[in-house]
Formats: structure tokens, C-alpha cells, sequence
């Protein structure tokens, strides 16, 4: 088999694994309930057994694994890790490629709803004229790729592996998307290819700094109230991942609940959810995203990108290809045009959405669609 060979791949959990789970969430530590009657100290407990006794209980993995493998899977070696990842070719023959990259603490069950709308626009509404070729890799360390097994996978890394997947799979030109380390692997992606990569869409613009002169705009004011929010009162995960992620690893890939919670927490921090999670996902998705990660006792090596990118200063390459932004209103730092300039030097796109936080394509698919098939019509 040669090095660059492109293998099939099958989500296939063995029954051991599901056992194991299951006999530890039966066996579950509980700590006290919380002296609070909101999620201020954390997500609450009551809810958190809830959700953890249906895991055990009533979520039927078995089902929820048929559906995810109803997507063309594979793997391939990159830079020496194997890479996960769903590949559908749409049936339109003309479809631009298209790769969307997920970030923490989301995978790639995150475009489980948009997939077929982007791939077959004819089947839901859409032109065949919007079809896209869709690549969605697993993250380096996240769901069914292989974990680094030495340091200096950061995102400019990962943008050269998923170029080199994309040169792969035979694209000469396509676009990219992503959210979360999804948006700077994209933007990197943009930057280091932009002989193939014709435009790239972006929904968060990480180290993006304010660029306040005199009274903050609303826009402006929008984005200052959610860094301080989230320096305050939400940053407290991504400072542990980014200094002892293998402290942190060994008690959530001991614990379900611990990782049930530890990633849960921020669905329902961070999306357009008016106060409760399940507003807005479904308990079976949520817990199919949890899965990706307790599955392949991924706690640790998911966590790595933080200490790989925050606090190292790596150089990050301006980008120059036509890029597009959507602007969601529950995003944790809504982009703010100028402060994203310096680095975008051609946005050619800006569009505030009416609803959806962080996680774009799981909360609000529909949406996601039409502003993906609108921003890259351009571009075919």
C-alpha cells in the first residue's frame, strides 16, 4: 500500500466499548447539586444525570452509528497521522469541492444535516448549479483520526494536511469553511493555497484584536461585551487545554459524565439556544458528538490544539483569496469587520444572520445552506 493510498473507513464502535460505557455511567461519582438555581457554576446537575441516565439508558448507539456511516467515509495518511473523513461527490457533475472543518467541542457530526443539502440541492429545494463535492475532515486528535504522537500540529499545520487531502482527492480547485479552529485552519488553508483554493468562509475570526477608535460602534460593542463575557466567565476550559491538557485527560477519559459535561456545558453557553441546549439540538446529536469523543478516548489529544496554538505565536499569513463571513448573533466574539481586515484583505462577503451561535451548520442548517450556496455562486 502505498503512502498516499485512500482507504475506506466504517464507524464500527466494538460492543466492549459500549459495555464499558455504559457500565460507567451506572457507576457514576455524582457530585453535590450546585448552590445556585442557574448554570453560573456550571452546568447543573440535575440535568447532567438526566442526560448521562439516558446515555446509559435509552440512547440506542447502534441506530445513531448506521445513520453517520450513511456518509461515504475513509482514511488516509497525512504528514504522517491518518486523517478521517466524510467524502461525498455530489451527483452533479459540475459540484465546486468544498471542505468544511469543525473545531472544539464539536466533529464532524456537526454537518450531519447539511451534507446532503449541499451535495444534492435538487432533492431539497436548491439548483443543481449549487452542488458542491463535500470533504469533512476529523481534526489531528479528534474523533476517528489518529492522534499526533509528537508536538507542532497547530493550524497552520493541519491547513498544509488538508491541502495536501484536497490535491489528494484530485480537486485542482475548491473552496474551504469552518468554524471555531475550523475558521483559522480555513483562513490558513486560504492563505498557504490560494492558487487552488478560490474562497474561503469563515463564521469566527480567532485573534482578531479590536481596533476601537473613539466610541465603540454597535457592532464594536457587540464584540468588546462578548470578550469580556467570555474572558470573565467562559475561558476557564480553553486556559486548562491550552496549559495541562494531559492533566485534564485523565479525568474525562476515566469519567463519561465528566466528558458529558465538560462538552456540554458549551452548547449550551454557546448557541442561540434562549437558555437550555436542547431548545435548539436534539438530546440524540448531542450525545452522537459526545460519542466521537468518549469512543476514542480523544479528551486529551483534542485538547493539544490549545497548547499547540495559544501562546506560541505562530505567525498568522494574511489572506488574500475573496473571503466570505457570516455573522451569527450568539457567536462567542461576533466578527467585527476592521479588526478582521489587517489579515482578510479581501472580504468580499458580510452577512448577520438572524439567529445560531457558534455551532452554525448543527443549529441553524438551513441557513448555513443558503449562505453557502449564495457566497460560492460566485466562485464556481
Amino acid at each position: 500500500m502505498t503512502s498516499d493510498a485512500i482507504r475506506p473507513y466504517r464507524i464500527a464502535v466494538p460492543d466492549e466499548v459500549l459495555q464499558d460505557l455504559q457500565a460507567r455511567l451506572r457507576r457514576t461519582r455524582w457530585p453535590e447539586a450546585e448552590l445556585v438555581d442557574d448554570w453560573s457554576q456550571g452546568a447543573p446537575l440535575a440535568w447532567v444525570q438526566d442526560i448521562c441516565g439516558y446515555w446509559a439508558e435509552g440512547y440506542d448507539w447502534r441506530r445513531r452509528e448506521a445513520l453517520l456511516n450513511r456518509f461515504a467515509q475513509f482514511v488516509t495518511a497525512l504528514d504522517g497521522i491518518d486523517i478521517h473523513f466524510i467524502h461525498v461527490r455530489s451527483p452533479h457533475a459540475d459540484a465546486m469541492p468544498l471542505v468544511l472543518t469543525h473545531g472544539w467541542p464539536g466533529s464532524v457530526v456537526e454537518f450531519h444535516k447539511v451534507i446532503e443539502p449541499l451535495t444534492d440541492p435538487t432533492r431539497f429545494g436548491g439548483a443543481a448549479a449549487d452542488a458542491f463535492h463535500v470533504v469533512c475532515p476529523s481534526l489531528p486528535g479528534y474523533g476517528f483520526s489518529g492522534k499526533p504522537t509528537t508536538s507542532g500540529w497547530n493550524e497552520q499545520r493541519i491547513a498544509r494536511a488538508w491541502v495536501a487531502l484536497m490535491a489528494r482527492l484530485g480537486y485542482t480547485r475548491y473552496g474551504a469553511q469552518g468554524g471555531d479552529w475550523g475558521s483559522t485552519v480555513t483562513a490558513s488553508v486560504g492563505a498557504l493555497d490560494p492558487s487552488h483554493c478560490a474562497a474561503i468562509h469563515v463564521t469566527l475570526a480567532m485573534g482578531s484584536k479590536p481596533r476601537v477608535e473613539g466610541e465603540p460602534t454597535p457592532e464594536e460593542q457587540r464584540a468588546l461585551d462578548g470578550m469580556a463575557h467570555y474572558r470573565q466567565w467562559d475561558s476557564g476550559y480553553a486556559i486548562q487545554q491550552a496549559t495541562r491538557p494531559q492533566t485534564l485527560g485523565y479525568a474525562l477519559t476515566d469519567s463519561p459524565a465528566g466528558q458529558a459535561a465538560w462538552i456540554l456545558e458549551k452548547f449550551r453557553a454557546w448557541t442561540d439556544c434562549d437558555g437550555h441546549p436542547e431548545n435548539i439540538l436534539g438530546r440524540d446529536e448531542l450525545i452522537d458528538n459526545l460519542m466521537l469523543y468518549w469512543v476514542t478516548a480523544s479528551a486529551a489529544s483534542s485538547a493539544r490544539l490549545y497548547w499547540e496554538s495559544f501562546g506560541k505565536n505562530a505567525e498568522r499569513l494574511p489572506v488574500d483569496v475573496p473571503t466570505g463571513v457570516a455573522v451569527f448573533p450568539k457567536e462567542i466574539v461576533p466578527p467585527v469587520r476592521h479588526w478582521m481586515a489587517p489579515r482578510f484583505r479581501n472580504i468580499v462577503h458580510w452577512r448577520e444572520m438572524p439567529k445560531g451561535g457558534h455551532f452554525a451548520a448543527f443549529e441553524q442548517p438551513a441557513l448555513f445552506v443558503e449562505e453557502l450556496r449564495g457566497f460560492f455562486r460566485s466562485f464556481r
